[in-house]
């Protein structure tokens, strides 16, 4: 076992990537000499030179119609996105052209392109740094959509996500890239990256997160011990596909759950994890599936922050109430 931080582990993951396969690319801005904004890139160029880790201009519209072009050339372009709130000048490429086209050509066309975004807040940033826009890529057909939480599957799930014939949204939580933890990095006996994990059992209420609030759901999960409260967190990983089976064995075991994430609740991705379990798991729940989530609001100043994202006490506020109902 290595201890890696997730922004390591990622790079690790990306560069046996390119070891393995000469059509692995890496671009976007900065990623080259400075080794991207987070250094998630950091020393790649160096290694593999700047025709395959290229430093674009500043033009993510632009960035993901040349990987577009790239794919369809035979390579497997890995673009990074800077910031989240910088993806929506891209957002006509990937939304109309790299979603669409695989089925527009009946599959003659395949586009393996990963678009890697840092995601969510909490590292006191300025506006259009700190977004949760995983809601719009999980509503576009065609697109992957996994958001990974900790080194382990930084690891491992870039590396997938890179080998993968579909075109691949992979969210990674920026709040989370200096934290710590165990990889092995010799091991490719991976958990699937498109199945949801049981990253701690439990018997009462189920929380289910991704991405950066996985942690939080754990720190809540464990601060219920005192309360006499078992509760089960279950990482989704993937956001579509959906892992449904994994979902609903757990919320039928436990009664309860508590959806998780930073995103806005209103329309959030949670509305549709909380449709599917409604329907799924109707007799088997002892109160009505809550969510926990950011308000309606843009996302504020760095100062307000805190206000805005879901904590420890939120979580154990939603767990209050499901075993109040």
């Amino acid at each position: 076992m290595t201890i890696l931080t997730l922004a390591k582990a990622l790079n690790e993951g990306m560069r046996k990537a390119m070891e393995d396969d000469s059509k692995v690319l890496v671009m976007g801005e900065d990623v080259g000499k400075l080794g991207g904004v987070f250094r998630v890139t950091d020393g790649l160029q160096k290694d593999f030179g700047e025709q395959r880790v290229i430093d674009t201009p500043l033009a993510e519209s632009g960035i993901i119609g040349t990987a577009i072009g790239l794919a369809l050339r035979g390579y497997r372009p890995v673009c990074e996105i800077q910031f989240d709130g910088f993806v929506f000048p891209a957002a006509d490429q990937i939304i109309t052209q790299l979603a669409k086209m695989p089925l527009r050509s009946l599959g003659k066309l395949r586009l393996p392109v990963v678009v890697r975004i840092p995601c969510g807040g909490g590292i006191g940033a300025v506006e259009h740094h700190s977004e949760s826009p995983e809601a719009y890529f999980t509503h576009t057909a065609g697109l992957r959509v996994v958001a990974c939480s900790n080194p382990a599957d930084g690891y491992a799930m870039i590396q997938q996500a890179i080998r993968c014939e579909d075109p691949v949204v992979f969210f990674e939580p920026k709040r989370r890239y200096w934290e710590k933890a165990e990889v092995d990095v010799d091991s490719s006996d991976w958990t699937p990256f498109d199945e949801a994990r049981v990253v701690r059992q439990g018997t009462d209420a189920t929380l289910l997160a991704y991405g950066p609030m996985v942690k939080t759901c754990l720190e809540a999960a464990k601060a219920s011990e005192d309360d006499g409260r078992s509760l089960e967190v279950v990482d989704l990983r993937s956001l579509n596909p959906l892992d449904v089976s994994k979902i609903t064995e757990s919320v039928r075991r436990t009664g309860r759950c508590i959806v998780v994430h930073e995103a806005p609740v209103f329309n959030g991705f949670g509305a549709e994890v909380a449709a599917r379990v409604t329907e799924e798991c109707f007799y088997h729940l002892q109160s009505p599936v809550l969510r926990v989530g950011g308000p309606s609001t843009p996302y504020p100043p760095s100062r307000l922050e805190d206000h805005y994202l879901p904590d420890l006490d939120r979580v154990l506020h939603a767990v209050d109430r499901a075993f109040a109902f």
